[in-house]
């Protein structure tokens, strides 16, 4: 095994719905995600059983956890045990690092885009 090192800007680029733009990386037993949403993006109320932490590198996004509201903003982490319901919506243009352990194929956005 050795180790890997990733440029952002030289990793494909998927948009799973409209709004959004993600790079990712996928280790064995946890990935990473470069997340870009525009304001207004809205991810409806899911779980998965992943653990989940995001990472507001900038902006701000409103998270509704179990029924009530937080906004996490820049320089702010957002630690997501597996199995909690959260939805999601950008309330600024934000950048967002989200790491899921274990692995995850897809994520909250890719199961509502299926929809």
């Amino acid at each position: 095994m050795t180790a890997t090192v990733y440029r952002w800007s030289e990793l494909a680029v998927d948009r799973p719905m409209e709004r959004i733009t993600r790079r990712r990386v996928v280790g064995a037993n946890v990935m990473i995600s470069h997340v870009t949403l525009e304001r207004g993006f809205v991810v409806p109320p899911h779980s998965h059983s992943n653990e989940q932490m995001v990472c507001v590198i900038s902006g701000a996004l409103r998270f509704t956890l179990a029924g009530s509201e937080r906004v996490v903003r820049a320089g702010e982490v957002l630690h997501l045990p597996g199995g909690v319901e959260h939805g999601a919506e950008a309330i600024e243009d934000s950048v967002v690092m989200d790491v899921f352990s274990p692995v995850s194929e897809k994520t909250g956005v890719d199961r509502q885009s299926e929809k």
